[in-house]
Formats: structure tokens, sequence, C-alpha cells
């Protein structure tokens, strides 16, 4: 047997790379029924033993246990989850104002997620040369909003290579999961921080100002400056994993560092007395954008519990 990493997964076959080579696997069935609750047993970025056929064909016969994983869930009725991609250093959003715009409600989400699987999470707003004066105004106090809570916020235009490159110290040595709306320059963006890999790319439907979906599966390419980046499909619409109402708030920073200063320990920070959570909303200590999105989540608004929706 010999040990190698999942780089990409089409269904019934997945590509392993082992040091220089890849190898087209199939999965032996009884790894495939070993009680998993998962419609895909193996994801993106895990760490697998293959045996090797004489006829160049290989079978995944080990999966390693993963250090941890994102998940969706699935749309049918059977609630399974979907690996998305698994043992990663950071995730990565890409976020444009325009052409789609990207909503405070699914960054939000997305750094949620994030959190629920102790990943830690950053933020690069493309797109940066399609933007006026006052869209530019919009894109700094967003990102105010975002980096006074802990997390590292990037402007960029795909298509400026200096600007690229300072960014290429955020990837070195990691493995990155890079998500976002279709249409976002997801694949643009990879193909600038590296070069020669020439991810197909799509255009924005006119119509809806939405990206076309370009990429159908979760993809890793190893970068030459050092670390790996998992390119995934588009994001319609991101639902939440399932949580209890109690515990939505340890997914907001702000919110985890003040919960214990309210009067109730089981306070949901609505309209209990002597709460420390909507004290710093009045004096301006949490964004009103944030605990919005907060009340929001704890009243289902605009989002699914039960799945990602991957467009």
């Amino acid at each position: 047997m010999i040990q190698g990493t999942v780089i990409k997964s089409t269904g019934s076959n997945y590509l392993v790379k082992v040091n220089d080579a890849v190898h087209l696997c199939r999965l032996k069935g009884k790894i495939r029924m070993e009680g998993r609750k998962t419609t895909n047993p193996i994801a993106v970025g895990d760490t697998v033993d293959i045996e090797l056929e004489d006829n160049d064909e290989a079978n995944i016969v080990k999966i390693h246990p993963r250090k941890n994983y994102i998940i969706r869930k699935s749309i049918n009725l059977s609630k399974q989850a979907q690996i998305l991609a698994s043992n990663l250093d950071q995730a990565v959003l890409i976020a444009t104002l325009v052409s789609p715009r990207t909503s405070l409600g699914f960054i939000d989400r997305f750094l949620i997620t994030a959190e629920a699987y102790r990943i830690p999470a950053k933020i690069i707003f493309n797109k940066c040369d399609l933007l006026n004066e006052e869209l530019l105004e919009i894109q700094k106090q967003t990102i105010d909003i975002y980096k006074k809570i802990g997390y590292d916020c990037f402007e960029v235009s795909s298509y400026d290579e200096k600007q690229i490159k300072k960014l290429e110290k955020l990837f070195k040595d990691k493995t990155t999961l890079v998500a976002g709306h279709s249409g976002v320059g997801k694949s643009t963006f990879i193909n600038a921080l590296q070069p020669g890999l020439d991810l197909k790319t799509g255009e924005i439907s006119s119509a809806h100002a939405k990206g076309m979906h370009t990429t159908t599966f979760a993809e890793l390419h190893q970068l030459s400056f050092g670390g790996s980046i998992i390119d995934s499909p588009g994001i319609k619409e991101l639902g939440l994993v399932e949580m209890k109402k109690e515990e939505v708030g340890h997914y907001f920073p702000e919110i985890r560092d003040r919960m214990n200063d309210c009067k109730f320990n089981n306070c949901l920070h609505v309209n209990e007395p002597k709460c420390a959570i909507m004290a710093a909303v009045e004096s301006g200590e949490i964004s009103e954008e944030r605990y919005h999105s907060y009340l929001g989540i704890l009243n289902g608004e605009e989002m699914d519990w039960k799945e990602w929706e991957v467009k």
C-alpha cells in the first residue's frame, strides 16, 4: 500500500496524488458501506492508502482520520451530508460588491460555518477595479466590521499582478479552501495566483448579474511557492449546519467574548434584561449589521438550516 492525497472526486472515481504521480482510483465496496452517514465517503483533501493493480488501476483501501472538514447537508429527505473538503488549514471567501454582489448575510454564514468546524477564515474582496468611490467607501466600511472582530480582509483585482503577488504569503505552505458565489472570480484569482493552471472561467449573466457556473467538482491544486488550494463549486445560497439557538452566539466572536457578562446563562441576546450583547450593540462595540445577522439566524431568515445549495 502507498499513501496519497485525494485531489479530485468525480463521484465514483478519485484522483489520488502520490509524490509526483497521480492515480485514478476506485473505492473498495466495504469501505463505501462502513456505516458512513455522508453521501461521499471520500473528499478532496483526504489522506488515503491505495493499492496498485497490474492493469495500472488502483483501489483506495484506507481513509486516514481527518483533522477537520467542511460539510453541506444533502437536499434530499435523507438529510445526509456531503463533505466538501477536508484537512484544511484555512478557508478563504472571495467576495464582491458588484457582478455579483455578496451580501453581508452570506459572508456571516460562511464565517459561522468555518467557526463551527474550527477552521480559520479570511475574506478577499475581489474586483476592486470595478468600484467607484462610493462603492470603495462601502467596501472599506464592510472590511472595518470584520477586521474589528479578528478576520483578516484583503482588497484585490485579479488582473493586478502586484496585488496578487502580495497575497502569496497568505496561501504559502497551507491547504486552503476557496469559496464564494459563482462569478466572483475564484478561478480567475487562482489562475493569477498560480499561472499555468488555466482553470476554466465563466462569464456574468447579463440578465441576472450572477455568475455562470464553471467549476463542477472541488479540486486541489499545488502551489509552486508552497501549499495547495482547493477550488470549490460556486455557492448560490449558504445554509448552516443544524445547531441549537443557544449555540449560535458561540460562532460570533464578538458575542462569544461577551456572553459571560450577561445576567442570565441562557441569554439569547434578544430581549433579556441586563444583556451584555445588546448593550454592546447600543454602544457601537458590536456592529448592528452583525447583530442583525445573528437575529436573522435565530429566526431562520434568509437561510436553510438543512443544506448548502451549490449552484
